[in-house]
């Protein structure tokens, strides 16, 4: 933790971080799960116009 961090923690009289892990594992994990969704949106619709296409020309 930087000197400016750990010396506002002391002021404010902080002295577990277990909470703010847990924030910070929080979020990291939302945004791991919106990084997935959107790729799977994204590769999804472009599979579906692939299929499509390889369904037209087997026709």
């Amino acid at each position: 933790m930087s000197h400016f961090a750990k010396m506002i923690d002391k002021s404010l009289g902080v002295t577990s971080e277990k909470g703010v892990t847990a924030i910070e594992y929080g979020l990291l994990a939302a945004l791991i799960a919106l990084a997935i969704i959107t790729a799977v949106a994204l590769v999804g619709t472009n599979l579906n116009g692939v299929f499509g296409r390889i369904a037209s020309t087997v026709k």
